[in-house]
């Protein structure tokens, strides 16, 4: 299987640096998993819009997947309670 390649929009690694110790290795761990299976057992796809969910514990990261050029793009990362909530 090809891997594809990661790529996390600057808002997300702002969220990532306020995320600390063990929590944050095992987002990252989950994040590089998914050059190998971006739809890996548990994933959802998010109603009205073309991104994915992966569950980390209490937090959620929010993803695009593009097949044809083989990319995974990291939109968000946060705790379960904000992280669905839109910005006014």
């Amino acid at each position: 299987m090809v891997a594809y390649k990661i790529f996390i929009k600057k808002s997300a690694a702002r969220e990532l640096e306020g995320i600390a110790g063990k929590v944050l290795m095992k987002l990252l761990a989950r994040i590089e998993a998914l050059a190998e299976e971006p739809r890996p057992p548990g994933v959802e796809k998010l109603a009205g819009v073309d991104l994915w969910r992966i569950r980390q514990g209490n937090y959620r990261i929010i993803y695009s997947i593009e097949d044809a050029i083989l990319t995974v793009w990291i939109v968000k990362v946060g705790h379960r309670r904000e992280v669905y909530r839109r910005n006014k």
